[in-house]
């Protein structure tokens, strides 16, 4: 079995997913600032594609897509749309791999740039291969949304890896088929779908994992591998970086330091600091916001906070100042994310 887990605590991911589900219910007439409401993400982000965006940013904008567009399996249809080449140098790393295998085993190896909400695993079975997607830890609201986009997008990479579409036995799923699911899922993932199984797997006969690939190249494999191994490196570096400033300032959200404080703490100028964030694509304003704007909607989601206490705690003067900040971050006001 191959398995590998990095923390939730220091990632970050590009919008690359947001930008695909934002297209996809632009076809349905629904426009892009509704599905990226409450995100902290704007389109001009999505146009530039350059900025890094946390869990629960790219997870309201699932959240918005589910609810503005209810239907079954809404995740599936994007994830059969998220073609290799969205991983990037990880993608071209797999595809000039020898092996079907091999580039299987280089994916789950790589899990921050991979960008997954699961814990990916190879285990097979006798005949079978199960490649299982455990440790889910998000809105359990979005458990089928997200199960769907990850082991749809699977479907997608074999058949870019093979040049061809790979037979999958069976699909498990570990929660129960919701009305008018049955079908669509049949249909997408071209296979039996067994729901209410104790997890969630993709399988698939393992005579495959010892396939050639068609674009298998050793030269341009051996120099994608050592792109991923930096970049991963580089990833890892800036993320728990940046997590570092975001922890100095969740917990001083009442009173925030200021950015010369802050620049103290992480042991730079103010200026290098400032530098550093926009190098991240961010801001010491846009993080603020981000973490009140979490925070807030976790206060509202108890339900019997009042407005006044959230405002005080996020250290806001007043609570129409704390209104005001919901309409710039949400074009909502606090009553929306009301439990």
């Amino acid at each position: 079995m191959v398995e590998h887990v990095f923390t939730r605590a220091t990632w970050l991911n590009s919008l690359h997913m947001s930008a695909l589900t934002v297209a996809l219910l632009q076809e349905e007439g629904i426009a892009a600032c509704d599905v990226l409401a409450g995100s902290g993400i704007s389109e001009q982000d999505l146009g530039e594609l350059q900025r890094l965006v946390n869990p629960e940013q790219e997870q309201q904008v699932y959240a918005n897509a589910a609810r503005l567009a209810p239907r079954p399996a809404l995740g599936l249809v994007l994830g059969l749309r998220t073609r290799i080449s969205a991983y990037g140098l990880l993608g071209y790393a797999m595809l000039s791999a020898p092996t079907f295998g091999e580039a299987l085993r280089i994916g789950l190896s790589y899990p921050v740039l991979l960008g997954t909400y699961f814990r990916l695993a190879l285990e097979q079975e006798g005949e079978t291969v199960w490649l299982t997607a455990a440790g889910y830890s998000e809105d359990e609201a979005l458990r089928p949304f997200n199960t769907e986009l990850c082991l749809g997008s699977l479907k997608v990479i074999f058949a870019d890896l093979l040049g061809q579409q790979l037979p999958l036995h069976a699909v498990q799923l570990d929660y129960p088929a919701a009305s008018g699911m049955a079908r669509p899922y049949a249909r997408g993932f071209g296979c039996p779908v067994e729901f209410a199984a104790s997890r969630s797997a993709i399988g698939f006969d393992a005579a495959w994992l010892t396939r050639r690939l068609p674009l298998a190249d050793p030269v341009t494999h051996k120099e994608m591998l050592e792109q991923c191994r930096r970049q991963n490196v580089e990833f890892a570096a800036r993320r728990a970086w940046l997590e570092r400033v975001r922890g100095l300032i969740k917990v001083r959200l009442q009173a925030p330091p200021g950015l010369d404080e802050l620049a103290k703490q992480m042991n730079c100028s103010s200026r290098s600091l400032r530098r550093h964030l926009a190098q991240q694509q961010t801001s010491y304003q846009q993080l603020l916001d981000e973490l009140r704007f979490t925070r807030a909607k976790e206060m509202l989601q108890q339900g019997d906070i009042p407005i006044y206490r959230i405002a005080e705690e996020l250290g806001f003067s007043e609570t129409a100042s704390l209104r005001h900040a919901f309409q710039r971050w949400s074009g909502q006001p606090p009553s929306h994310f009301r439990g």
